[in-house]
């Protein structure tokens, strides 16, 4: 176990420089120039000529990379073009409102996906089941700032059941989760109608009926539990996804978190915040596919990590 992680956390640092290294060269080729939107369009050559070599724009490519993860490496992000706070202190102001809407998002995708796919699995071939299948396929298919605005026209405009936008109570929270939430369900559900229809064809689930187990436990407590395995992994990666591919979700409610702040960054070319956004993301990944490898073996014995 320790030399799994500790190999896996050497590849997660080369990850993390990679991730970094191609985000910085997209920044760096990027046609828009964060000088002028620093300046403004009425800012002199010598005004902006002044700023870039303060920002240390002016010099070569590897040497704004190198210095950028030599301050990296001493825990700093940079320090925002346009709003003048460090990255690292505005991430952490944004942290607690993305990972807020992050948990209750997974909890809606879940709880959604895994109840659809069983059931599609246990009505395999039936109406219900191709009826579940295309439901699954729409989610998946459907933009976000579609069932957003569609979720809030239904239950703030019309019914007046959430508030429209904001942030601070759970009324605010249950609309945006649950547009991420019906956003996500449909991989899971699709996952879970796979894995439920190979562990319901297992030996051990006939073993299980032969000894006269109700169904409901036969499949609640034996086919479930192994067929949530995939399930694991993909909750890894969408932790990593939230983290950053909520934008669309958070502009729409108002919710102040890194999405939204990122989006900000983009419009004004704030390149240190995109930058830090893309690192935490990228950290987020590579941290829920780890934990993910590390949760499967004490839900499944059978597997070991090598």
């Amino acid at each position: 176990m320790p030399a799994y992680i500790l190999r896996r956390l050497i590849q997660s640092a080369l990850i993390l420089l990679g991730v970094s290294f191609i985000t910085f060269v997209l920044l760096y080729i990027l046609p828009a120039d964060p000088v002028r939107q620093i300046a403004g369009r009425s800012a002199t050559s010598e005004t902006v000529a002044s700023i870039r070599s303060q920002l240390g724009l002016d010099k070569p490519f590897i040497v704004q990379y190198g210095t950028y993860l030599w301050n990296l490496l001493g825990g700093d992000l940079g320090r925002s073009y346009l709003q003048k706070t460090e990255v690292g202190a505005l991430l952490v102001s944004r942290l607690p409102a993305t990972l807020l809407l992050m948990v209750a998002a997974i909890f809606c995708e879940l709880a959604i996906g895994l109840t659809l796919g069983m059931i599609a699995a246990l009505y395999r071939g039936r109406p219900l089941d191709n009826v579940l299948m295309l439901g699954s396929f729409v989610s998946v298919s459907a933009p976000q700032f579609v069932v957003a605005l569609l979720l809030l026209y239904v239950f703030a405009v019309k019914l007046g059941w959430f508030p429209i936008g904001g942030y601070g109570t759970f009324a605010h929270l249950v609309l945006p989760a649950l547009t991420l939430g019906i956003l996500g369900s449909g991989w899971y559900s699709r996952i879970t109608r796979s894995s439920m229809l190979d562990v319901l064809r297992a030996d051990f689930i006939r073993t299980a009926r032969a000894k006269g187990l109700k169904r409901t436990r036969v499949i609640l407590a034996h086919a479930l539990p192994n067929a949530i395995l995939p399930v694991i992994a993909m909750v890894g990666i969408d932790i990593g996804m939230f983290m950053s591919g909520i934008v669309v979700v958070e502009s729409v409610f108002g919710w102040p978190g890194i999405g939204q702040l990122a989006w900000q960054a983009i419009q004004r070319v704030d390149i240190p915040i995109i930058m830090g956004v893309t690192l935490v993301s990228a950290f987020a990944i590579v941290l829920g596919n780890l934990l993910a490898d590390l949760i499967a073996p004490l839900i499944d014995p059978r597997i070991r990590l090598r």
